[in-house]
């Protein structure tokens, strides 16, 4: 009996056990879909059967439809059929539950276009990908995953079976061709990776499947007679030549095949490869020793030959691949490798699933552990006739599957089903601000799977999170906020969320800074009976280009109110005495009495009147950057900043011409070219996000330009700015967006 193939005595008598245990309970009782419970369950089983799984997964098959068929029968699971099994079904029923969970909103991702007119499922592929990171991670038991597969394909069976076309069933293929068979891809679950595929393809595009099938079926009997025949031929002259190899056919299916000619533009005549089978031997020379024969064989087509061996591919790929003439005169593929090859091709970097679906999906150690389970497969499909009888060796491999763990990383839901990837350990505060750094700000509360839980609490898989926030006024308003033990990692284990919650009261401290800074000043004001100055004409002779950041430097005590009692009576001492254009004296680095505004700039030059001035290009500078000037030949005073290297290599070569000089008071429009150097991850929309903050900060660009290489973006801007407390806010804005590395003033 198929569905206890493979297994010992024992196993086999609690699987069937198990069989008859849901018979009743099932049979005329309806799943989701329609199709009787029991012939669904045992359908289930026999096509986990079919992947040589152990008894527990195969007895979970039949099981874990009981809870919503009989809940007084699922408590009997565990004591009936132990616990292993009574988990198994448990983990399983999980992830039906996110299949209920995200369905509806997958089905709108996939077909509600947005504004611009585009499919939002063009838009969503971070969500896909996400989701399916999210199948792995809610299966610590890997088997989960196997029965949630044989599910979904006895599922489209049935669709299939009874001709189903409406909109259930391209909803269920739609899915299953974003999820379910890139995962089992992924698994390397071959068998059903291919029939979800062609499956789904049947009920999503039904006209092109049934052009391509009938075109297959006009040919399947003479093709497979053929590749059969081939194959016997090819073993012969093998075993007359004393070469031991493995010779299988490789199926074309028929979403591949579809794939291929609408990707290459090519006719259903035009493939080379519908009819084709693989050849392994034991070493390299092997390897050409085959080639021989087979183009002895067959006459080969010279364009459709590739030595993969001595050439491989970029991904260490290496096999040979050729076309050759059938006599016929129909083309045949033919791949021949070693069995090294063959392994690393199947669970190296050069699996399928690395250059058939889009790159950079997965990180390399997800992608070494996703190898690692691929060949746990593999390895219980190769031992499965030595594990009879032999009861160390299965469990050997049950644990194994068992215990393995794809990432760190965990997937929580919001009420909507949007599938959030947060770091292990998370809490609601991780998740309230990953979310929004508003709704972080506002939470006040958290309920997971409906239940208020405290803020620190560690979130798990699968779990739907939901935060309560503070009503009416925004964080910003100051009437909601964070606390400060949010900063411990009790309740913030992303370093992202901290750096948003120092972010917060970093704000805060500075408002409250610039009003303590306010306070001091006008009490100085009204002391000296100078209420009536204007604050910012004040603030611009103190130096200061804006009356915040006069307040500021007030506030934090790094101006001193003396200074401020000063300005306040410099003009009735009015004892200023005239400048003798004779007398001047240039100083490097001194303070004179008497000072001429330079040009627009607002450059002072000290002890000189009417000099030209022009702000040099090789380090421009900006106010407050400590300054200096070099006396040019024709072209005035060139304004260097003080740390400048070109500036100390001309005053190396000609000190007397140094100059000393301050910034003024420029004019109300004055500003500073400056140039900035930005380092971030690339991505989509980063010049935009970076671009949307300068002009915020109301920064105008006036030269820019990126280079992208190995995804890392490298981006130059020139943009003017009215000081560097300007600039140097709107770097701190920069740093804090999604990939940005490294954001400083060149």
């Amino acid at each position: 009996m198929q569905l206890v193939a493979g297994l010992n005595e024992a196993d086999a008598r609690r699987v069937l056990d198990a069989l008859e245990f849901v018979r009743p309970l099932y049979t005329g009782n309806p799943v989701a879909t329609g199709q009787d419970a029991f012939v669904f369950s045992e359908n289930v089983a026999v096509t986990l059967a079919s992947l040589n799984t152990d008894a527990e997964t195969r007895i979970a098959g039949l099981l874990f439809e009981l809870p919503i068929i009989d809940a007084k029968a699922a408590e009997q699971i565990e004591a009936r059929f132990g616990q292993e099994t009574a988990d198994l079904v448990g983990r399983i029923r999980q992830l039906m539950r996110l299949h209920e969970m995200t369905f509806g909103q997958h089905r709108a991702a996939t077909d509600k276009p947005d504004k611009t007119g585009k499919n939002t499922a063009q838009q969503t592929a971070a969500q896909v990908e996400t989701l399916r990171k999210m199948l792995l991670a809610m299966a610590s038991d890997m088997r989960v995953v196997l029965v949630r597969l044989a599910s979904r394909l006895t599922t489209l069976r049935y669709f299939a079976d009874n001709k189903l076309q409406n909109d259930r069933t391209s909803q269920y293929a739609r899915e299953t061709f974003d999820l379910y068979a890139p995962l089992a891809n992924r698994l390397g679950v071959w068998q059903l990776k291919w029939e979800l595929e062609d499956l789904s393809f049947r009920f999503l595009e039904p006209q092109a499947y049934k052009r391509i099938a009938s075109m297959l079926e006009e040919k399947r009997v003479g093709r497979e007679q053929f590749v059969n025949s081939a194959i016997a031929r090819l073993k012969d002259e093998l075993r007359a030549a004393g070469i031991k190899a493995e010779v299988s056919g490789r199926p074309k299916h028929i979403y591949s095949i579809w794939n291929k000619m609408r990707g290459k533009s090519l006719d259903f005549s035009e493939l080379y490869d519908v009819r084709a089978f693989r050849v392994i031997v034991d070493d390299v020379k092997t390897c050409y020793a085959v080639l021989g024969i087979v183009h002895n064989i067959w006459a080969p087509i010279p364009k459709e030959f590739d030595d993969y061996i001595s050439r491989p591919k970029a991904n260490g790929y290496r096999s040979l691949h050729t076309v050759v003439l059938a006599e016929d005169g129909r083309p045949l593929e033919v791949q021949v490798r070693t069995s090294e090859m063959h392994h690393f091709a199947e669970y190296g970097v050069a699996a399928h699933w690395r250059y058939k679906e889009s790159p950079g999906s997965a990180g390399e150690k997800y992608d070494a552990k996703i190898a690692w389970l691929r060949q746990l497969l593999a390895w219980k499909s190769e031992v499965v006739d030595a594990v009879v009888g032999q009861e160390d060796m299965r469990r050997d491999w049950v644990e194994n599957l068992k215990a393995a763990a794809l990432d760190d990383r965990i997937y929580v839901l919001t009420p909507q089903a949007r599938v959030i990837e947060l770091p292990r350990g998370a809490t609601p505060i991780d998740f309230a601000y990953h979310l929004h750094s508003d709704v972080g700000h506002r939470c006040r509360g958290a309920k997971v799977d409906g239940v208020m839980v405290p803020l620190n609490t560690a979130l798990k898989n699968g779990q739907t999170v939901e935060i309560i926030t503070a009503k009416g006024e925004s964080a910003a308003s100051g009437a909601a906020g964070p606390s400060r033990d949010w900063l411990s990692a009790d309740y913030a284990v992303s370093a992202r969320t901290r750096t948003k919650i120092r972010a917060w009261f970093n704000a805060i401290d500075q408002q409250e800074t610039l009003g303590s800074g306010r306070s001091l000043v006008e009490k100085t004001l009204q002391r000296e009976g100078k209420t009536a100055v204007n604050l910012e004409v004040l603030a611009h002779k103190l130096g200061f280009d804006k009356l915040d950041d006069f307040f500021l430097a007030v506030g934090k005590d790094e101006f001193s109110l003396r200074q401020v009692e000063q300005a306040l009576h410099a003009d009735d001492a009015k004892v200023a005495k005239p400048v003798n254009p004779d007398d001047a004296v240039v100083a490097r680095k001194s303070r004179a009495s008497s000072v001429v505004q330079g040009a627009k700039s607002g450059v002072l030059v000290v002890g000189t009147e009417g000099l030209m001035t022009q702000l040099a290009r090789c380090c421009k500078p900006a106010p407050p950057d400590e300054i200096v000037g070099f006396v040019t030949r024709g072209k005035g005073v060139s304004i260097h900043r003080a740390a400048c290297k070109n500036f100390a290599a001309m005053e190396a070569a000609a000190p007397e011409r140094v100059i000393s000089t301050e910034w003024g008071s420029p004019a109300a429009d004055t500003v500073y070219p400056v140039d900035l150097f930005i380092l971030a991850n690339d991505r989509q929309g980063l010049l935009r996000d970076i671009s949307e903050i300068l002009l915020r900060e109301k920064i105008n660009v006036i030269g820019v330009s990126t280079q992208s290489s190995r995804g890392q973006a490298r981006m130059a801007f020139t943009a003017e700015i009215t000081s560097t407390a300007q600039l140097q806010r709107a770097l701190g804005i920069i740093r804090d967006v999604q990939g940005v590395q490294e954001a400083r003033r060149n």
